[in-house]
């Protein structure tokens, strides 16, 4: 019987290791744990220390800063889902009297509501949480920057908002509300608001000199939804796979997919280096590979958990020290070697078990002008619609179970498609959000808009 360790092959992890040991000696950490999932399971662990046989294992809590939005953000989602809200309301609907109300509940999570990045002084992040009691201590005299929607900010007072949201909807404190419907549920044991031993002491490295300095363990009050929690590598390992694969108990695969697609308009100098914000995670590029998930710091500690979706490859690396080795490179680079070394080893082929002769009678090649489609019936039970050459656009689409179907991704997301019949019942067109798809090029039989020229197609004499 092999372990969870054993799955990936000696050359792969040891690759995995010397990518840790690296990050740790250069970055000059105190110590350093990482973690990778693949397929949902934690097939590698590892860590490295400054202190002789006393390395930390995947048990071993480290404060984990902004991934804390991200659970924050789960706990929205699911008032969304049940109805509680919707994220174009407004918050001043839900939480009235904070000032920045016109800004919807979308905007906060993506950091377009115009917020301030941080609190009025002192420092949060490294002074008690008591400091600011309520929310006009954490929003200040100047909240709003710039209009809600205008442009992409990051703000972590917007997430202590979404957190004041949580509380009022639920009648219960954030803390309360994360541990009964995300941590209980998906048996997160050793992910906490406080530390709970073992775990590693936040650490300031001098820049100049091979010397440490202990940082200061502060509760951060109302600003706990943006970045408070303490979790471990092993605890990170199963969110990563939840925020992939779903758990009906939290959040379904569905809501997880909107939450990991881009929702923030971009500077410039994020279109060129790939960064783009969701709903409460980011979204990277490194080595032409797509990288979702969040990075987190606080005085003494960095994190990240990233996961590449098309690789179904995570990695969770933490380390205790206020700066030094760069955590995304480090996690993106132990997915890429897992990927690369081992690739994914696709599903088997299987037919449908059911076939509607109507929806296969759609199946083929369709025509938007002279641009040439087709149109599939994959296992899964939607459809597929793309260029049957090349790029452009496509889509899937999932069933709506009255004859039409609505996109799910790329350029005709949420749009509808449907198919267009005859008096006699023979197919004469699919319309998609106005587009005519015809079995001909500009079919003079179907209605095209503009019209067919009543010559047809011609040579040049």
């Amino acid at each position: 019987m092999t372990t969870p360790q054993e799955e990936l092959l000696p050359g792969t992890r040891r690759a995995l290791l010397h990518r840790i040991a690296v990050a740790q000696a250069e970055g000059r950490a105190p110590s350093l744990v990482a973690a990778v999932v693949r397929g949902g399971k934690t097939v590698w662990t590892g860590a490295r220390t400054s202190v002789e046989g006393h390395a930390p294992d995947e048990n071993v809590q480290y404060r984990i800063g902004s991934i804390t939005k991200t659970f924050t953000a789960v706990l929205v989602l699911r008032l969304r889902d049940e109805g509680a809200l919707d994220l174009g309301d407004p918050l001043e609907k839900h939480l009235p009297g904070t000032g920045v109300g016109e800004a919807t509940v979308a905007e906060l999570l993506a950091h377009t509501g115009g917020l301030a990045a941080e609190t009025p002084g002192p420092w949060w992040e490294r002074t008690p949480g008591s400091l600011r009691p309520e929310l006009d201590d954490v929003l200040g005299d100047r909240p709003l920057l710039n209009p809600p929607g205008r442009r992409f900010h990051y703000s972590n007072p917007g997430y202590a908002l979404l957190g004041a949201l949580i509380e009022k909807l639920r009648g219960a404190s954030w803390e309360e509300v994360l541990r009964r419907e995300v941590l209980e549920p998906l048996g997160l044991r050793r992910t906490s608001v406080r530390p709970q031993m073992p775990h590693a002491g936040g650490w300031a490295v001098h820049p100049w000199a091979d010397v440490m300095l202990p940082e200061p363990i502060e509760d951060l009050g109302r600003m706990a939804p943006a970045g408070q929690l303490w979790s471990t590598a092993g605890d990170l390992t199963t969110f990563a796979a939840f925020l992939v694969n779903g758990d009906e108990r939290v959040l379904s695969t569905e809501s997880l997919r909107e939450m990991r697609t881009p929702a923030a308009p971009h500077e410039a100098g994020d279109v060129a280096s790939g960064y783009a914000y969701c709903l409460g995670m980011e979204i990277r590029r490194r080595n032409g590979r797509s990288l979702v998930g969040h990075t987190g710091s606080l005085p003494g500690f960095l994190a990240c958990l990233m996961i590449s979706v098309e690789d179904d490859v995570a990695a969770v690396a933490l380390a205790n020290s206020t700066s030094g080795p760069l955590l995304f490179p480090v996690a993106a680079d132990l997915v890429r070697i897992v990927a690369e070394a081992e690739p994914r080893i696709p599903a088997p082929w299987k037919p449908v078990k059911d076939v509607d002769p109507s929806l296969l009678e759609l199946t083929g090649q369709w025509y938007w002008g002279t641009h040439v489609f087709a149109l599939r019936l994959i296992a899964d039970g939607l459809l597929s619609l793309g260029p049957l050459s090349g790029s452009g656009r496509r889509s899937r689409f999932r069933p709506n179970g009255d004859g039409t179907w609505t996109g799910v991704e790329g350029y005709y997301a949420d749009e509808l498609l449907k198919a267009v019949r005859r008096p006699d019942g023979s197919v004469s067109h699919l319309d998609l959000g106005s587009f005519v798809f015809t079995r001909q090029p500009y079919d003079e039989g179907a209605p095209v808009p503009g019209g067919v020229d009543p010559e047809g197609w011609r040579g040049v004499g």
